[in-house]
């Protein structure tokens, strides 16, 4: 009979310390899955004007690597935009070619750019944000592309 109830407590005990366990590293998974990062790039493409990393215009970009971005955060990287056409012109901006497509519904990209006439070889800082939602899932990679366009 003793042996029976020791045998009970010994199951009783395994249960519980499986229970516990699954509770635990489930706690765990949560907050992994919370704080998990993206990895992800983009590129640029200037039509009409040049898109640089420095305000002397001397290096060129062609694409921006975003780098690691949490659920619910968002990044800002600056560029200088000049006008390289041969008239004043005013910007627009495209994002397109989202890999994976449902990347739009979790990420956007937002800039600086208010609207402003540039005069011919004129230089304007912008900023470029992208914003990840808190709520962003299913994707582990990304990747789009960023066109900014002059017109005169």
């Amino acid at each position: 009979m003793r042996d029976e109830r020791s045998a009970i407590t010994r199951v009783a005990l395994a249960l519980a310390l499986v229970v516990l366990t699954s509770v635990i590293f489930g706690t765990v998974s949560s907050v992994i899955q919370i704080s998990k990062t993206v990895p992800n790039a983009g590129s640029v493409k200037g039509i009409g004007v040049g898109i640089y990393w420095d305000q002397a215009c001397t290096n060129k970009t062609s694409s921006i690597n975003w780098g690691l971005l949490d659920p619910g955060s968002n990044k800002s990287v600056t560029v200088y935009v000049r006008n390289e056409g041969n008239a004043p012109a005013t910007l627009s901006k495209t994002v397109q070619n989202w890999n994976p497509s449902t990347a739009t519904s979790y990420l956007s990209l937002n800039w600086s750019y208010a609207g402003q006439t540039m005069s011919v070889s004129q230089v304007l800082q912008l900023k470029l944000t992208l914003l990840v939602s808190s709520s962003v899932s299913g994707i582990s990679n990304f990747s789009f592309d960023t066109s900014i366009i002059a017109t005169a």
